[in-house]
């Protein structure tokens, strides 16, 4: 199956390549440019945290910080996975083969750093952000796959009304910034 290359304009209409995977949502914000950059995470103290609650995978624990983030923050291999050797390099996590992955638990030492924690790390990022922004990542998936549903099962006239939805609803959010007095 031959899929064609997307292109700089496709991508920034998505927001780049996403999470983990180069100019999405980095150093520009989630907005593109100009747009409010969110909040790294302390992915150490959330690996901690996490393994604080029972031993994990690394990949898992991406998706456990994106989850309670409400998808606001979700770290990349290339900051999960060197933070997880240096954490068994300093003694504080252990990993070991299971199932063909690596799965990693906390070590006394590592205990005794969580213990410091009061809050945990990503709580912080979500109260940055407020309650429309962490549901915002949710409502954006379901609308996606709602207009993929009715652009490959939809008719043409289908078609039609959700590009109108679209176009207006557009116009709509605009007009929210419009109205803002601050």
């Amino acid at each position: 199956m031959h899929r064609r290359a997307m292109h700089s304009e496709e991508r920034a209409a998505f927001g780049g390549w996403g999470p983990g995977f180069g100019p999405g949502f980095g150093t520009r914000g989630r907005g593109g440019r100009g747009g409010r950059r969110t909040k790294r995470g302390n992915v150490r103290a959330a690996i901690l945290a996490l393994l604080n609650e029972r031993p994990m995978h690394g990949y898992e624990m991406i998706q456990e910080l994106e989850s309670r983030t409400g998808g606001l923050w979700r770290p990349s291999p290339g900051s999960v996975y060197p933070t997880l050797q240096l954490l068994e390099d300093e003694g504080l996590i252990s990993g070991e083969q299971s199932s063909g992955k690596r799965l990693f638990k906390l070590a006394a030492a590592g205990r005794t750093e969580t213990e410091s924690q009061t809050t945990p790390p990503w709580a912080e990022i979500t109260e940055d952000a407020g309650e429309a922004a962490t549901h915002f990542q949710t409502a954006m998936g379901q609308l996606m796959m709602a207009l993929r549903q009715v652009m490959q099962a939809g008719s043409e006239e289908q078609r039609e009304r959700a590009l109108e939805v679209i176009n207006d609803t557009r116009r709509r959010l605009y007009g929210i910034l419009a109205d803002d007095e601050s």
